[in-house]
């Protein structure tokens, strides 16, 4: 009988409106393209799957779940891992970007950023020395015995209540009840990213009224729309398709940037997003006075993975007869079965709150210039320095 191999990630971004000894910086920023590369491939799918709805997920959260499944899958199971998500080639590259990375987020700031990895493993079951330790060392997603077999209640429950410390709280019961197979359940594997920040130029909350959020030309809903105290200093550009605006966190190290059409239609705007294009569009950012007008809104979403991660290359991982994550115990009787992505963000005048978590299972007198947010938008939160994004989402209906 294969053994079912189940993936849990989890993330969490909050906002209220691992130290590597000579870090490359090349191996980092490898890391965070591959990320940002992934991110656009899984947002483009997910515009044309739902297309008439909010979107919001964490890339992050994904990729690095996916790299430690990658380090113990083998053949053609680690290449279309590998390609799916931009993975660099070397391996020293990889594990010295995703170590270095995690340590830089560990340094203090004035926001909180935390990436938390675990292993839960089988009690008993032999997984080989040399990946636990690889997944520790350079994840550090540390191995703890769990009886899947005997307890599968009592282990559901000690991951959940890491999910809930992990997320603060934002996150509960990411693992169903039943979801672990106590015949076939020998590994879970669990990421969590949180931020928390303030809004650099928070919104006055006495300003905050009713307005319409055009969804279409014909069709418009009532959303409580935020607005700063007059005119504050953001960064800003325009082209002839779109608005784009950047919105900091105290640090002014992670912001929000909102990408909205000057029409009302997104499929335009999303056929032009990638890596390239968000570089270019970075970099056309200036300082300017302006006005905003910000929707508060809250999201919250489900994805079930597995057949969209089937379109973007990964396969045998979720074949029994195809499989090989014989990095993991030596054998070839582990694989995927079931992956699930939750995310969860609350947007104020103080900043932003958010959450994800993904299940995978194997088992004045002058003119003021404003920037209304009144239609479709997409926003991704993101590191300024590095271009790491954190999360990527699109407002289609803030009522929703």
């Amino acid at each position: 009988m294969r053994n079912l191999l189940l993936l849990l990630l989890f993330s969490l971004a909050i906002g209220l409106i691992c130290q590597a000894s000579s870090p490359k910086p090349q191996n980092i920023q490898a890391v965070i393209e591959a990320n940002n590369r992934f991110a656009f491939d899984l947002y483009r799918l997910y515009s044309e799957k739902y297309k008439e709805d909010n979107i919001f997920f964490s890339p992050l959260s994904i990729s690095s779940a996916f790299a430690m499944l990658y380090e113990g899958a083998r053949g053609g199971t680690a290449e279309e891992i590998r390609k799916a998500f931009h993975l660099p080639a070397q391996v020293d590259v990889l594990r010295d970007g995703y170590l270095s990375l995690y340590e830089e987020m560990k340094k203090p700031k004035e926001y909180e950023l935390t990436l938390a990895n675990a292993l839960w493993v089988q009690m008993g079951y032999p997984f080989l020395k040399e990946y636990l330790s690889v997944v520790e060392r350079y994840y550090g997603g540390k191995a703890t015995n769990l009886d899947f077999q005997k307890d599968p209640e009592g282990s559901r429950q000690i991951i959940n209540k890491w999910v809930e410390e992990k997320t603060k709280g934002k996150i509960k019961s990411p693992v169903p009840a039943g979801s672990i197979n106590p015949e076939t359940t020998r590994l879970i594997i669990t990421n969590s990213l949180y931020f928390k920040g303030l809004w650099l130029n928070p919104f006055d909350t006495e300003l905050t009224k009713e307005a319409y959020f055009k969804i279409s030309p014909q069709k418009k809903v009532k959303v409580m729309m935020m607005c700063t105290h007059g005119p504050q200093v953001f960064q800003y550009a325009e082209t002839k398709d779109l608005h784009i605006l950047e919105m900091e966190y105290k640090g002014k190290e992670i912001s929000m940037l909102v990408l909205m059409p000057r029409d009302y239609s997104l499929k335009k705007l999303e056929g032009m997003l990638n890596w390239e294009n968000l570089k270019k569009w970075r970099g056309m950012l200036r300082k300017e006075d302006l006005m905003v007008y910000f929707p508060k809104f809250k999201m919250e979403k489900r994805y079930q993975m597995v057949d969209d991660l089937k379109k973007l290359g990964i396969v045998s991982v979720f074949e029994p007869a195809k499989a090989d994550l014989s990095g993991l115990d030596g054998k070839k009787d582990l694989f995927v079965t079931r992956i699930f992505h939750s995310t969860k963000i609350e947007v104020n005048e103080a900043g932003t709150e958010a959450a994800a978590a993904t299940i995978v299972f194997a088992e004045g007198d002058f003119e003021v210039k404003t920037f209304r947010a009144d239609h479709p938008f997409v926003f991704i939160i993101h590191n300024k320095k590095t271009g790491n994004i954190l999360f990527i989402g699109r407002v289609y209906n803030p009522g929703k």
